[in-house]
């Protein structure tokens, strides 16, 4: 891209889990995401190589932050958000997702102390005096905004499935009524940091659009860890999503979505391959290998695809995902780790 600037920060292909960007366009700088975490016992590295990624990750995203004017964090899970470090947060307005609602109970509690630390740091009151007393809100099902999905079939898996939907229809309305009993967090506008729930709004500053989606579910459908948002981000012609945790996407509303949306750039997560049999199941890790086909196939202006976060946690990654790879190569696309997209080899790939 010609007048938007791409620089992966820190990446799950370079060693710990991340998908820390930072995006500068004529207008704005904005660093999306900037959390990160340790990885996983079974990645095939001593533990004292592991925390050498996670304390040099850590401090590409500190530097990182003081370089921008936005910061945006998608949901509250420790490898998309830092809680807490003034310098990050100081200074910039912060986008994050909604503590209120599309939330479950750890990242509520997460949550919860983020932003009593945020307020009480550049603020004067106390966290508890600034809540907000519970709103009523009326709430719709969730499948009736990802109608491909719910109407597709999956054969011998249907009846398995439809019940599973109806577990989560039942969790997700329970979750409603946790939703109308809590205090509200309020946005907030202090001389230091400004922080806004934008989940559906768009913003704009000089000619960049800011747009983001409304809460995705976070992986399959009512996925119990929660819920996410995508940022979209436009100069001119030129755009880039940065899709947060849609782990794949499994959901097919979701690569249409992206399809529609046409990027010159995508940063997409991937499936957590590590996890097949477990909490990824084949049918649903199939789902991921369509909708990635799908995204290649017709996205017509997309140029870029960073295909990284929970993907590169094992060495069998692209072996599992090839006809992804191949298909890109033939359409011309350049599709890459981040690692790769800043000429390095993927660290799982030299560990294993």
């Amino acid at each position: 891209m010609e007048k938007i600037f791409v620089k992966p920060v820190w990446f799950d292909s370079l060693g710990a889990k991340s998908s820390c960007t930072l995006i500068k366009t004529p207008d704005v700088k904005i660093l999306v995401d900037p959390g990160i975490a340790v990885m996983q016992p079974s990645f095939p590295a001593s533990e004292d190589k592991k925390l050498y990624w996670y304390e040099k990750g850590f401090s590409a995203i500190k530097s990182a932050s003081k370089k921008v004017d936005l910061i945006v964090i998608s949901h509250y899970h420790y490898d998309h958000f830092t809680d807490f470090e003034k310098e990050i947060y100081q200074g910039k307005i912060v986008f994050a997702k909604n503590p209120n609602e599309y939330i479950n109970d750890s990242q509520r509690g997460r949550a919860e102390e983020f932003y009593k630390h945020l307020y009480e740091t550049f603020g004067e009151e106390k966290f508890e005096n600034l809540l907000k007393k519970p709103k009523s809100k009326e709430y719709k099902n969730p499948l009736d905004s990802i109608p491909l999905a719910t109407s597709k079939n999956f054969g011998d898996y249907d009846e398995r499935r439809k019940n599973l939907l109806k577990q989560g229809e039942k969790w997700f309305f329970k979750r409603v009524k946790k939703w109308l009993e809590y205090k509200r967090i309020p946005e907030l506008d202090l001389k230091k940091v400004k922080v806004v729930f934008p989940e559906g709004k768009e913003f704009k500053f000089g000619n960049t659009r800011l747009r983001f989606t409304q809460p995705l579910f976070h992986g399959i459908e009512f996925s119990r860890v929660g819920w996410v948002f995508s940022t979209i981000i436009e100069y001119g012609k030129e755009k880039i999503i940065h899709s947060s945790d849609l782990n794949g996407p499994i959901i097919e509303d979701y690569a249409e979505w992206i399809v529609k949306e046409n990027p010159t750039m995508l940063i997409l997560d991937g499936p957590m391959t590590y996890m097949l049999g477990y909490t990824l199941n084949l049918i649903n890790f199939q789902r991921t290998q369509e909708n990635i086909l799908k995204i290649v196939r017709e996205t017509s202006k997309t140029q870029t695809i960073v295909y990284d976060h929970h993907l590169p946690r094992e060495p069998k990654f692209r072996e599992r995902t090839v006809e992804a790879w191949k298909l890109a190569k033939k359409m011309g696309k350049k599709m890459v780790t981040a690692a790769e997209l800043i000429g390095k080899k993927p660290v799982v790939l030299q560990y294993s």
